[in-house]
């Protein structure tokens, strides 16, 4: 039940982490895919697929981006919005403005940019799927997060809105909030946070384990199958969801 083969997909940061395990499983699986990311040592690195150096936050790049993936696809099925920086931590009172402005431009409107251009796509097309990635953090609140939790609260308004502009076009609209991942990046901000609280980063750690009832990291593949089964025709009828896969976390409190 769970096919992608012959999708056009678009995804987000697709050079590492959770963007990239999305991209490579969407291949693996028949899809084709075109990506972006900041990084060229990491757009290098990729195998079968079409790759845009972009920095989502700027209008100018996405467009770019969009041009030459479907130059690439002609066409698009799937556009994943997993873009994302983890903004910094820090008490509200420390919070600078740029860093404020900087982790909404990334994670919110870099989503807003994308989702703008792959509408009409879409709607040419008469079906189609986006996945917007939030997290668990835009479901609680989250101390020393605020920037960073925000954007992923406004990353699930979108795409329920979405998800009811769009329903009537056959274009289902979905957001996949992951937990804690087991991945380099968090464990940057386990290191930022522990800092921040002057605790050791074991006890960070910990913490993040204590408020998952299944007392563990998601691994990026997790996140990555959710993502195909939700835009494959399995999923056919999933729209304006907030879907977590996340061990089921009860609060961001730690």
């Amino acid at each position: 039940m769970v096919s992608v083969a012959g999708l056009r997909v678009m995804v987000t940061a697709g050079g590492s982490g959770i963007g990239h395990a999305i991209a490579q499983m969407f291949v693996e699986n028949g899809a084709r895919v075109h990506v972006c990311d900041v990084v060229p040592e990491r757009l290098a690195a990729l195998e079968g697929m079409g790759t845009t150096l972009c920095d989502v936050s700027l209008e100018a790049q996405v467009d770019n981006w969009f041009a030459e993936a479907q130059t690439y696809l002609g066409g698009l099925d799937v556009l994943v919005n997993n873009a994302g920086i983890s903004g910094p931590a820090a008490k509200i009172e420390d919070v600078a403005t740029e860093a404020w402005e900087q982790t909404l431009a990334v994670n919110l409107t870099g989503q807003f940019f994308c989702c703008r251009r792959a509408v009409p796509l879409l709607k040419a097309n008469g079906s189609g799927s986006i996945v917007n990635i939030s997290s668990t953090a835009g479901l609680y609140g989250y101390p020393l997060r605020s920037p960073y939790a925000a954007s992923k609260w406004a990353v699930i308004g979108l795409t329920k809105t979405l998800a009811m502009e769009l329903g009537t076009f056959n274009i289902r609209v979905n957001a996949i909030c992951p937990g804690s991942i087991n991945n380099p990046r968090m464990d940057g901000v386990i290191e930022r946070e522990s800092v921040a609280r002057g605790i050791p980063q074991a006890t960070i750690r910990q913490n993040y384990l204590n408020q998952v009832s299944m007392q563990t990291f998601i691994d990026p593949e997790e996140i990555a199958s959710m993502t195909l089964f939700i835009c494959s025709d399995a999923g056919r009828h999933i729209s304006g969801q907030a879907l977590c896969v996340d061990g089921h976390t009860e609060t961001m409190r730690s």
